[in-house]
Order: structure tokens, then C-alpha cells, then sequence
């Protein structure tokens, strides 16, 4: 009996050899690239929590250099940002920040500068749409209207769409183009929500201009409604 078991531990062993001088090392390859893949990933979340964390503190330094108001120290602790965390959402917020503080303090070339580094460096199309509205806002206030409205001609996510518009509108008013001005703002008063503020804003620009969109939409509904009851 005892031989018998002997036997068949002996053929047992024999298979697993066997399997492992086939198979062995396609399943040492595949464990490695597995742990490594693990320990990989693993180690690129401990540097993504890393850079988190530094970009934080920087960008509490920035707040903090920003309400004093040294440009130069400030323009500084940006370019630091920017060569070690350009890819965090903390540059971006830092850019929006520093281009405002810059610009409180008369360096308008200076917050030009950083306007356009958050509008075509950002990987948040949020911020770069946000950057782009308010640099050209800059251009526009320093009469560049032309490179303004080509700051604008880049697309943004929807939801900037009507600001988008309405900044155009803006900028088309100061060249003095009223009914491309029109266009615009009316672009905009349908693409903001009703119950927007902005959208009561836009609305004051129509009217300057003569125009009272509620004031056409309800002609329109009125006219719609007596065709359909005839």
C-alpha cells in the first residue's frame, strides 16, 4: 500500500515538474510584470500624493506673498510652481491668482504673461477657458481688440460657452461693431440659464442696444399661438 501511495506521489511530482520545465517561466514572467506593474502603480500614487502636498504648501506661500504684495517675490514663487507642479490644479489656481495680484499692482504685462500660460499650459479646460476669458478682458481694456478676440476664438466647455460670448460681444462694442455686438450678446442671453444673474446683465447690454429679446420671444409665442389656433 505505503509503495502504491509512493508511486503515485512519485507520478504527481513528476507531472509537476514536467508542467513547470514547460510553463515555469511564462508564469515567473507573468508575476513579475504583474507585482512590478503593482509596485509601479503603487509607487506613482505615493508620488502623485507627494506632488499634491508640495504643490499645497507652495501654493499657500503664493496666498500668502500675494496679500503682501511683492510682485517680485510673488513672480518668483510662480516660476518655482510652474517648474515643479505645472501639471497640479495648484499651478493653474496659482496662475488665476497671481495674474489678479499682478495686475492689482499695475504689472499688467506681467499678468498678460501669466493669463496665457494658464490659458494654453492648463490641463483643466475649466481654468484655461477662465484664463483665456480674462486675458481677453486685459487686451481689451489696452485696445488690442483683434489679439483679444483671437484669445477667444479657441473653444471651451459649454458651460463657458455664453461668457464666451459675451466677453466677444464686449470687445465688439468697444470697436464700436453694434450689430456683431448684437449677435453676440443675444448668443449669450440664450445660452445662460434663466435664472442666472449674468444672464440680467446681458440683458441690460440688449437693451442699450435696443433690443428686448423677452420682449421678441413673447411677440413670437403670441403669433405661434394664434397661427396654431386658426
Amino acid at each position: 500500500m505505503a509503495n502504491h501511495l509512493d508511486l503515485e506521489e512519485q507520478e504527481q511530482l513528476d507531472e509537476i515538474k514536467h508542467f513547470w520545465k514547460q510553463y515555469g517561466n511564462a508564469i515567473t514572467w507573468v508575476l513579475i510584470v504583474v507585482l512590478g506593474a503593482y509596485a509601479a502603480w503603487n509607487g506613482y500614487q505615493y508620488w502623485q500624493r507627494s506632488q499634491a502636498a508640495q504643490a499645497a504648501a507652495l501654493f499657500d506661500e503664493i496666498e500668502k506673498v500675494s496679500r503682501e504684495g511683492d510682485a517680485a517675490k510673488l513672480e518668483r514663487a510662480f516660476t518655482e510652481m510652474k517648474e515643479r507642479f505645472a501639471s497640479t490644479a495648484y499651478a493653474q489656481q496659482a496662475g488665476l491668482l497671481v495674474a489678479k495680484s499682478l495686475y492689482e499692482s499695475g504689472k499688467v504685462d506681467g499678468a498678460k504673461v501669466t493669463l496665457t500660460w494658464v490659458a494654453e499650459k492648463s490641463a483643466d479646460a475649466g481654468y484655461a477657458a477662465v484664463g483665456r476669458l480674462r486675458l481677453a478682458g486685459l487686451l481689451m481694456d489696452s485696445k488690442a481688440y483683434d489679439e483679444a478676440l483671437k484669445v477667444l476664438d479657441a473653444g471651451v466647455p459649454g458651460e463657458f460657452a455664453a461668457l464666451q460670448a459675451d466677453r466677444r460681444g464686449d470687445i465688439l462694442m468697444a470697436q464700436g461693431k453694434k450689430p456683431e455686438a448684437k449677435e453676440q450678446y443675444l448668443k449669450a442671453f440664450k445660452a445662460f440659464d434663466e435664472r442666472t444673474d449674468y444672464r440680467r446683465l446681458v440683458l441690460v447690454k440688449l437693451n442699450s442696444l435696443g433690443v428686448d429679446p423677452l420682449e421678441e420671444a413673447s411677440a413670437k409665442a403670441a403669433v405661434e399661438k394664434g397661427v396654431a389656433s386658426k
